[in-house]
């Protein structure tokens, strides 16, 4: 085991563990403000117990998150120095950014909305959740800045072997950017949906507190299936912007050896010979490549050897085909998901517009299976993502193997490697547990009396009891 190796195993599993996280955040912090607002205008309040009980789950999951991501950040400087050192002037203004202002944003309105109840003004704790999910959005733009620079360089000049930023706002306005952030919007609000649906729907195969959760799956399902569709759009639009940006993610996505005919067929399935450079028993859809890459019927997409004549031209000898069959299959196994998603969001409300839902038992234990979906989806996204634009760390500037720390051992790397995996896996099962417990014990835990507890200063209350 090589350090370049090692160092993207640790990388992966840490990126891709914490990122389970950060969706579901954005997701239930969206829905729970989206309970309160209904609490709020309509003065009802199952929807306030409805913010409660998934605002209680939130906040579990949040905790947790904040550490998988502080271990993260410090790989950069423990595994990826050259990196640091090459690409540090333009990553530290939105790192610095989503820390002192995003975060710091979400952490102080979420403490005044925990033990706000009873104190603030039913608007102005409205407000602060409000804030929090914004905090949340806002954390993930000035991270996704940083990402889509790694994929589409843009404000910087070379300087001394080194990128240094000379347009700020060019960041901002980064055209792989704009249809990165709506695609991961859209899937954390499919996460939180499914999250809520799941487990309403286990709830309800239990004939528990029955209209708390149908309410919930109710409300879960609108989410999931506007939020579904969006994630198709922009999935559709981050696919045009490929062909300009990284034709060779697109080609390897496809498992495109050769140039495509003209239409294009997109690839549904195939046997891939990455030695041969071949692929056997293919079923494709005619046209559809086309549509996907140019939004009509016509037109042909460049294949890997092609494009690779041409990096070799442009950036010199080496070896510029990602992993295909790794970017070809995280591919489908995120849009299968996220078909499977719209359409059992869309049978989800009909049967329940229709007042069938609690008859349709199987229906609600696929839907609990479902709660794992968005998740599978997200990290295949990201892996074909990330996978798809190797050998580069920064897309025609630096490669990855250039990025790795140039003193630190296979034997470094492995003891860190094992630390971080067994941290994580303990993180895992207390965050399990915590969300079994919860879920457990249902809504109605959150009585009156422990709302009027919550409601009381702890000092004046031991006084009074002392």
């Amino acid at each position: 085991m090589s350090e370049l190796f090692l160092a993207r195993l640790q990388f992966g599993a840490t990126t891709i563990f914490h990122f389970l996280f950060v969706p579901l955040s954005i997701g239930l912090a969206f829905m729970v403000a989206l309970m309160e607002t209904f609490y709020v205008v309509k003065n009802q309040e199952i929807y306030k117990k409805m913010a409660k009980f998934w605002g209680h789950l939130f906040l579990i999951n949040f905790a947790v998150g904040v550490v998988t991501g502080i271990i993260q950040e410090f790989q950069f400087g423990m595994n990826w120095s050259e990196y640091s050192r090459f690409v540090g002037d333009v990553f530290g203004a939105p790192l610095a950014i989503e820390g002192l202002l995003a975060f710091f944003m979400e952490s102080t309105f979420i403490g005044l909305w925990i033990f706000g109840w009873g104190r603030l003004s039913k608007k102005i704790h409205l407000l602060c959740i409000w804030l929090v999910s914004v905090g949340t959005m806002l954390s993930a733009l000035w991270i996704l800045a940083a990402n889509s620079f790694m994929q589409e360089p843009v404000g910087i000049v070379i300087r001394n072997g080194r990128a240094e930023m000379n347009d700020f706002f060019a960041l901002l306005r980064n055209p792989q950017l704009l249809v990165e952030y709506p695609h991961v919007i859209f899937g954390s609000l499919t996460t939180g949906a499914f999250f809520i649906g799941g487990v309403s729907a286990y709830k309800l195969l239990k004939r528990q507190e029955v209209e708390f959760f149908q309410k919930s799956f109710q409300m879960a399902m609108v989410v999931a299936l506007i939020s579904g569709l969006g994630v198709a759009f922009s999935g559709h639009a981050q696919a045009q912007h490929l062909m300009e940006s990284q034709p060779m993610k697109m080609a390897a996505s496809e498992g495109l050896w050769q140039d495509s005919g003209d239409p294009a067929a997109w690839t549904i399935f195939a046997l891939i010979d990455v030695e041969n450079q071949k692929n056997s028993l293919e079923l494709s859809i005619p046209y559809a490549l086309s549509y996907l890459a140019y939004e009509k019927f016509e037109g042909k997409v460049p294949g890997m050897l092609t494009l690779q004549k041409e990096y070799e031209a442009k950036y010199g000898p080496g070896n510029y085909i990602p992993p295909v069959k790794t970017t070809f299959w995280s591919f489908r196994i995120m849009a299968g998901a996220g078909l499977l998603m719209i359409v059992m969001a869309a049978f989800g409300l009909w049967w329940n517009f229709r007042e069938t839902l609690m008859k349709k038992s199987a229906f609600l234990k696929i839907m609990v299976a479902l709660i794992a979906f968005p998740f599978i989806a997200n990290t295949a996204g990201w892996i074909m993502t990330e996978i798809g634009r190797q050998p580069w760390t920064v897309f025609g500037l630096m490669t990855t193997a250039q990025s790795i720390s140039p003193n630190v051992s296979v034997g470094s790397l492995l003891f860190s490697f094992i630390a971080f995996t067994t941290i994580y896996l303990i993180l895992a099962i207390v965050l399990i547990y915590l969300f079994v417990r919860e879920i457990k014990k249902g809504a109605g835990h959150h009585d009156e009396q422990k709302e009027s507890d919550l409601s009381v200063d702890p000092f004046e209350k031991e006084a009074v009891q002392g």
